[in-house]
C-alpha cells in the first residue's frame, strides 16, 4: 500500500534561505556578466548571452540526472517523496531546455547568421525536450499512483541516456556549435580570467535557482499526494 505524508525534507525547510541566496546570486551574476566581465575578443558583447545559455544547459543536464536517481529510488523504495522529487526536476529541466533552446536561437542568429540550424548538438537537444515534455505528458495517462510513478520512473531511467549523447555530439560529429572551450586539451584555463568567474558564478547561481524551484515544487507536490490519498481514504 502506498502511503505519504507531508512531512518535510531538510531541503524543503531552507526554502526561504534557498530563495534569498539565490535572488542575490542572481543579482551579482548580472552585475558580472553585464558590467565586470569584458566583451569576448571575437564575439563581442553577443559573447554575455552564453552567461545564461551555458548554465541553463548543465542545470537542465543536472535536473534530468536527478529524475534518474529518482526514479530508480522510487522503484527502488516506493516512497513517493522520490516521486514527487523525480516530476518536479523533470518539469524544471525541460523549462531549462527550453531556456536553452531559446536563447541558443538568440545567439545564434549574430554568429551563425540563421536562428536555427539542422546541426547536431541542436537537434539533440529538441529531441532531448520533446523526451522530458513526453515523460511529464505520460504521468497524466493513468490516475493509479502507483501505476503512473512506475511507468514514468521507467521512463525516467531510460531517458537519462540522452544527457551524454547531447554532451558529446559536437565531438561525435560535424558540428556548427563550438567544442568545450572552458579548459584547454591540456588542462588549463581556455577563457579570460574575469569571464571563466563570471561563468562560474553564473552557474552557482543556477543551481541556487534550481534548488530554491525544487523545493518549492516538491513541497507542492507532497501536499498533493496527500490530498489525494486522503480523499481514497
Amino acid at each position: 500500500m502506498i502511503t505519504t505524508s507531508t512531512q518535510r525534507l531538510p531541503l524543503l525547510r531552507r526554502i526561504p534561505w534557498l530563495g534569498a541566496s539565490a535572488l542575490v546570486a542572481a543579482v551579482v551574476t548580472l552585475y558580472l556578466s553585464l558590467v565586470w566581465s569584458p566583451p569576448d575578443a571575437v564575439q563581442g558583447d553577443v559573447a554575455r548571452i552564453l552567461y545564461v545559455h551555458v548554465p541553463a544547459a548543465w542545470l537542465a543536464y543536472l535536473a534530468f540526472v536527478v529524475v534518474f536517481l529518482a526514479s530508480v529510488a522510487w522503484l527502488w523504495s516506493r516512497k513517493p517523496v522520490y516521486d514527487a522529487i523525480a516530476v518536479a526536476s523533470a518539469e524544471i529541466g525541460v523549462l531549462f531546455t527550453g531556456l536553452v533552446l531559446v536563447v541558443g536561437s538568440i545567439y545564434a542568429k549574430p554568429t551563425w547568421g540563421v536562428w536555427w540550424t539542422w546541426e547536431p548538438r541542436l537537434l539533440t537537444t529538441a529531441g532531448m525536450f520533446a523526451m522530458y515534455l513526453g515523460y511529464l505528458l505520460v504521468r497524466g495517462l493513468s490516475t493509479d499512483f502507483e501505476r503512473r510513478a512506475t511507468r514514468a520512473a521507467v521512463l525516467g531511467i531510460v531517458f537519462v541516456v540522452d544527457i551524454p549523447i547531447v554532451h558529446l555530439s559536437v565531438l561525435w560529429m560535424n558540428s556548427l556549435h563550438q567544442l568545450p572551450t572552458v579548459l584547454r586539451a591540456g588542462g588549463g584555463p581556455a577563457m579570460e580570467s574575469r569571464m571563466l568567474f563570471t561563468l562560474l558564478v553564473a552557474n552557482l547561481a543556477g543551481a541556487l535557482v534550481y534548488g530554491w524551484l525544487l523545493a518549492r515544487r516538491v513541497r507542492i507536490e507532497l501536499d498533493r499526494q496527500a490530498r489525494l490519498l486522503a480523499a481514497r481514504s
